[in-house]
């Protein structure tokens, strides 16, 4: 089988204490580390793989289907700068070091739309403090979705976690997709149905994390 096979050797050890390099992760030389969380069928984490050979790519996605799909494309395509995770990503950034990732994605996380579920989405406040964290000054952060509230939602909780900085100057910033920032299955399957996308990206700002985060022994 596929994943008793090529998954043992791709997939994090969260067991184990992370590497103070992250890149100690992948064989070859990376000038960087990205994380996508929730990558789904995960032609957007191969194909930011594939086009950025230079960068070590770790994917999290809790569904078997698209581990699956990610390490059979791994497999065709021979992709040494990728490793994967089928923990939730709240466990893996509690994992990461300090500072170690210089670009996040989540990209059209499940919206919850139902206002009873509303606790179960995967952003807000505390996710944020863990990005804080584990993301280095300067580092950028990319979020999709089809879903309005949940644009707003998100804004509202970067601003209260207050050291994240939104790069938008016009309504162009968060309604198009830059260049490097390819298609997924389910942008298709929004615009489809007839939902507008909205592409929102932060900087890092450079303050040390930990001010924030209240991490023990801090103030």
């Amino acid at each position: 089988m596929l994943l008793e096979k090529e998954l043992p050797g791709l997939a994090l050890d969260l067991a184990s204490p992370s590497p103070q390099a992250l890149g100690a992760l992948f064989p070859a030389k990376t000038s960087g580390v990205w994380l996508e969380i929730g990558f789904g069928g995960a032609e957007h984490l191969i194909w930011q793989a594939r086009n950025n050979p230079d960068i070590g790519v770790i994917g999290c996605e809790v569904f078997e289907d698209g581990i699956v799909k990610a390490v059979a494309a791994i497999e065709e395509h021979g992709l040494a700068n990728v490793r994967l995770s089928a923990s939730d990503a709240r466990e893996v950034l509690r994992w990461l070091p300090e500072g170690s990732l210089q670009r996040v994605f989540i990209l059209f996380p499940d919206p919850w739309p139902k206002k009873r579920h509303l606790k179960r989405r995967l952003i807000s406040k505390s996710l944020f403090d863990l990005l804080a964290r584990v993301m280095a000054p300067g580092g950028e952060l990319r979020i999709a979705t089809d879903i309005g509230d949940y644009a707003g939602a998100v804004l509202q909780a970067v601003s209260a976690q207050g050291m994240f900085e939104w790069q938008a100057n016009g309504p162009s910033d968060w309604r198009e997709r830059g260049p490097d920032w390819p298609q997924t299955r389910y942008e298709a399957k929004a615009r489809a149905q007839g939902r507008r996308c909205h592409f929102l990206r932060f900087l890092r700002d450079g303050r040390p994390p930990a001010a924030t985060i209240g991490l023990p022994g801090t103030s």
